[in-house]
């Protein structure tokens, strides 16, 4: 089954919820775990968080976690140093996407893990030790979260935790953003450079966090304004001072004639007409690797040529996304190129209709494709997969919808 997008509209006008991110929520369902008395407000209801929240919940002996890769990397990390035996493993795709690094990492403070069947892949037998060192190296040039999943464990090592980063750092505001959160619940931190310390504590005043709403779902929107004629686009509930290094799709957008608006509990996205397009855009993602789809659909549908550049790790997600992408790009006309980390695309004059999106059990390829239906018909396959980080999204997406097998 598929649905068909289409829509003979321009303007886009709409007001809508958007639901708290799944960053921020996964990295606070696990300092829940390590300190019961925190609470948290709007967490993202998206399957990856609910898929978390069931692990941490669970006394089972084996946890199965489908295809939730941050569920994988956190609970690694949490479950090495805990008190029981675990047996974390996931869908098919997720016993190809390499964890190596971070089961290095763990093994070098002490912990005891397995691999169950390939060397360097999921499923894992975990049995929770004690950490018996404070201090390790870990390559920061793969993936964010096998960092984060250090971090997030740290306060409850016996010292805490030291750092060395070694090489280009991915992704970096995600690690921010940890550093961040742990700053608020009241664990001291500190960073300079490629060093990073995390100091111990046994327990923290009980409080509260309101988790913003997802920036990643705003980068849909954004989208969807920059293809329109116009828009008028609210969105809540956002902070000027966000923890998310997608906000950055404010800045990019600019560049496509979509500004944005804040309000005390709302951010308005506006286009007001036509505006002068570039001739080439070019950024390098390495900090917002989950904005390279959306920003490649966005100049599909503008028939702007583009470069992204910093998208090494975009082979390790859902699915290998420069391949989907350049797959899918492909099918409507475009010519694409692609390295091990950069996609280049030069569009066709004329997009190709009724064209049949592919989603490879990704969520951010349903819905960066989604847009261009305000440029032509398309069909998008497998429309529930968006419920991996944003449930609800069809019901709030403004086009015109019909399921047809396809």
């Amino acid at each position: 089954m598929a649905l068909h997008l289409w829509t003979e509209q321009q303007h886009i006008c709409a007001d809508l919820s958007i639901p708290g991110s799944k960053s921020e929520t996964n990295r606070l369902l696990i300092l829940r775990a390590l300190y019961p008395n925190l609470s948290i407000q709007n967490a993202s209801d998206s399957d990856d968080s609910r898929v978390l929240e069931k692990a941490l919940r669970s006394s089972e002996t084996c946890i199965e976690i489908g295809h939730a890769g941050t569920a994988m990397r956190f609970l690694t990390a949490y479950y090495a140093f805990g008190k029981e035996e675990k047996i974390l493993t996931g869908s098919r795709r997720m016993q190809q996407r390499p964890i190596k690094i971070l089961i290095d990492a763990l093994r070098k403070l002490g912990a005891d893990i397995q691999y169950l069947h390939q060397e360097g892949f999921p499923p894992l037998r975990i049995s929770g030790k004690t950490p018996q060192h404070s201090k390790i190296e870990i390559s920061a040039e793969v993936s964010s979260q096998y960092i984060s999943a250090l971090l997030l464990n740290a306060p409850h090592f016996p010292d805490g935790l030291q750092l060395q980063l070694k090489g280009k750092i991915l992704s970096r505001p995600y690690i921010m953003m940890t550093l961040d959160l742990l700053n608020t619940i009241g664990i001291k931190t500190s960073g300079c450079g490629n060093q990073l310390r995390v100091f111990p504590k046994d327990c923290i005043s009980p409080q509260s966090i309101s988790v913003e709403s997802d920036w990643s779902s705003a980068s849909y929107f954004y989208s969807l304004a920059a293809l329109s004629s116009t828009a008028d686009i609210r969105l809540g509930t956002y902070r000027k001072n966000s923890l998310q290094g997608d906000a950055a799709v404010m800045r990019f957008y600019e560049q496509f004639g979509v500004m944005t608006a804040f309000s005390p509990s709302s951010i308005s996205i506006e286009k007001k007409g036509q505006f002068p397009l570039p001739t080439k855009f070019e950024a390098d993602l390495s900090s917002y690797p989950d904005l390279a789809q959306t920003l490649a659909v966005t100049c599909l549908g503008l028939e702007i040529p583009c470069k992204l550049s910093g998208l090494s790790n975009l082979r390790i997600k859902e699915t290998d996304r420069l391949q989907a992408l350049k797959n899918e790009l492909t099918k409507f006309g475009a010519r694409v190129r692609i390295g091990q980390s950069h996609l280049e695309m030069d569009p066709p004059s004329s997009l190709r209709e009724d064209i049949l999106v592919n989603t490879y059990q990704d969520h951010r390829m349903a819905m960066a494709f989604a847009p261009l239906a305000l440029k032509t018909s398309l069909y998008i396959e497998s429309p529930g997969v968006v419920n991996k980080s944003f449930r609800g999204f069809w019901e709030k997406f403004p086009v015109r919808q019909e399921a047809k097998n396809k």
